[in-house]
């Protein structure tokens, strides 16, 4: 590994091929190098998957764990049963006892229990949704394809973000989105939020989506879901308004809607609170010389996890932190797969 302005970044070539992975998986799983190397995979080791989502990580790690077992936990009933008949067939082939469950993994020690495993030697989060979430409509975790205000991640429990938008008061409504997104506006979108649901309810990703664009300063080039071009204007220096070469670009060319439906998909589905209760529970899932490794989205996660490892950490007695800085995804897989850009893991070892 590699330090680069503050960062670890992987280096080298793997005993995997890009076209390999795509075509074998059909998928590429975020930072799958640094998941098979950081967290010691190996044989007869006993993995918890904490988000198996499509089995992307599971598949990869079956030939590494020969002789082990391996455990999944998905909140997405359909995304558990896709992963079990995928990854049962590689557990077969490479004689590795698999185990896939329909849990949440605030959960994860229950979902032990009821297996008879008492702790773990490998634990993965990776705390992103799976493209096929993201990609479908009607679960409106996207600001794109229009579905319906919804968001749950298990569709058979918990207030949908449509309920949220439509029945929380103002400030509250407020709140949400500057606690969960960060969002500077929060305010004057939630002000607007209620404003059009005493005419209309919000029914659609695509409605709330537009409300909020049209909160922002130029935000209305975004309406529709449509990309505003760079600023092609440029300043003293030849530098754009944002101080880059040949041009800046509109808000960085992030949708102005971002932030709220982040907060929105946090709040709907408890992702951070699911968090905390995970790594307050290492200690009771992780065996002596495990390793446990997050990989998060955002900085409301990352700061949880790089605070909670620094904590467990001091005194070195009982965990050492495996990366003492952030690992990203190495420029290569940034171009096979975009949504590995805001991927950031981190690793610790349980040592006594």
């Amino acid at each position: 590994m590699s330090e680069h302005e503050g960062v670890s970044t992987p280096e080298g070539e793997s005993v995997y091929a890009w076209g390999d992975i795509a075509g074998e998986i059909g998928h590429i799983p975020v930072l799958w190098r640094e998941v098979l190397d950081l967290l010691a995979i190996g044989e007869g080791k006993t993995v918890l998957d904490c988000t198996v989502g499509r089995g992307g990580h599971g598949l990869l790690m079956m030939p590494n764990i020969k002789g082990g077992r391996y455990i999944g936990l998905d909140t997405d009933a359909s995304n558990a049963a896709y992963a079990r008949e995928r990854l049962s067939e590689a557990g077969e082939k490479h004689s590795v006892k698999v185990n896939i469950i329909h849990s949440n993994f605030v959960n994860a020690r229950h979902a032990l229990d009821g297996i008879g495993v008492d702790k773990v030697d490998v634990l993965l989060a990776d705390l992103g949704f799976a493209s096929n979430q993201m990609d479908d409509p009607e679960r409106g975790l996207s600001f794109k394809g229009g579905g319906k205000l919804d968001m749950r991640l298990d569709m058979s429990q918990g207030v949908t973000a449509g309920e949220l938008v439509n029945e929380l008061p103002e400030k509250e409504l407020a709140d949400l989105i500057y606690g969960y997104g960060e969002e500077r506006l929060s305010r004057r979108i939630a002000k607007k939020i209620v404003e059009i649901r005493h005419e209309r309810p919000i029914e659609t990703t695509e409605e709330l989506a537009d409300l909020v664009r049209g909160c922002y300063p130029g935000g209305s080039a975004w309406i529709g879901g449509k990309r505003p071009a760079p600023w092609k204007n440029k300043g003293k220096g030849g530098k754009g308004r944002r101080g880059g070469k040949g041009g800046g670009q509109r808000g960085g060319q992030i949708d102005p809607a971002t932030r709220t439906f982040m907060a929105l998909r946090i709040a709907v589905n408890g992702e951070l609170d699911a968090l905390d209760h995970l790594l307050n529970e290492l200690p009771v899932l992780l065996d002596v010389n495990g390793r446990a490794g997050i990989i998060s989205f955002h900085s409301l996660e990352d700061r949880r996890v790089k605070n909670k490892f620094r904590d467990m950490a001091q005194g070195k007695e009982f965990y050492k932190r495996i990366t003492r800085k952030v690992v990203i995804a190495a420029e290569d897989e940034c171009e096979q797969n975009p949504r590995s850009r805001s991927a950031k893991m981190r690793v610790i070892e349980r040592i006594k």
